[in-house]
């Protein structure tokens, strides 16, 4: 077995000795020698001692290891905590983690009040309106054309039941449309379908409407205008939702209407 000499020099006054030159490893297995990967480790790395098993394996000391054997330490920090939760801050009843649960409850209950408030359905001032004001009548009048129905000689007199029937169908209808208009609704009295006319079958009709005395200005030039009422109308006959091949499907290319004088 071959032995180097290495040269000792001692370090001022600790005493600590520094080897210079190459240094051999002793291997755990055969106790054999073996060069070192690198000549000199840091001296940063002094806390921490490197052995290689004999399977090859690495074994560190030092704080590393230290707090993998020590595996108290996370228990210990959730003992902690739980005694912080439990410290009493009031009253030497009331808890921390009251405290908290208290905070979060009230949060919670100020969300739910502000969505409660927020959800609240406000009256609106224009729906309250008094109907026995409405006293001036305005008529409008105008005929559509019924084009799946046949037309038939007992549709010239309104008083066969044939007639009355299909009135009367036609009435409601107009009626549904009119009063489902937020704008014209509140005015809308009523719809008169008065007579039948050949043409696969053209029915004649009339609308009544009734407003406020000191209104009558305004609402004739805007929301009662020929333009509003036959714009409402025919959008509803465009977005109708009856088969085009239904007997009570209306044309809207048919609509007339002018304002009664």
């Amino acid at each position: 077995m071959d032995i180097k000499m290495q040269n000792i020099r001692t370090n001022g006054e600790n005493g600590a000795a520094h080897v210079n030159g190459s240094t051999d490893r002793v291997d755990g297995c055969n106790g054999g020698r073996r060069p070192s990967d690198h000549a000199a480790e840091p001296q940063g790395n002094m806390g921490h001692a490197v052995e290689e098993g004999c399977n090859g394996e690495v074994i560190t000391s030092g704080d590393d290891s230290e707090s993998q054997r020590n595996p108290g330490n996370a228990s210990g920090e959730i003992r902690r905590i739980k005694d912080e939760l439990n410290k009493v801050i009031f009253c030497q009843k009331v808890r921390l983690w009251m405290v908290i649960i208290f905070i979060f409850l009230l949060i919670f209950a100020v969300i739910i009040s502000s969505l409660l408030i927020c959800s609240v359905i406000h009256e609106d001032v224009d729906e309250k309106f008094d109907p026995t004001l409405f006293k001036s009548p305005l008529y409008f009048n105008g005929s559509f054309q019924l084009p799946n129905q046949v037309f038939k000689e007992e549709l010239f007199t309104m008083s066969f039941n044939e007639s009355q029937t299909l009135a009367a169908d036609l009435q409601q209808k107009l009626a549904d449309l009119y009063r489902a208009s937020p704008a014209l609704g509140r005015y809308f009295s009523g719809a008169e379908i008065y007579a039948f006319r050949n043409g696969s079958v053209i029915a004649d009709y009339q609308l009544k409407f009734l407003m406020p005395e000191e209104q009558q200005g305004p609402l004739r030039n805007f929301i009662l205008s020929r333009e509003m009422v036959y714009n409402v109308f025919r959008q509803f006959l465009y977005d109708q939702e009856s088969d085009e091949s239904g007997p009570m499907y209306i044309d809207p290319v048919s609509l007339i209407m002018f304002l009664r004088q």
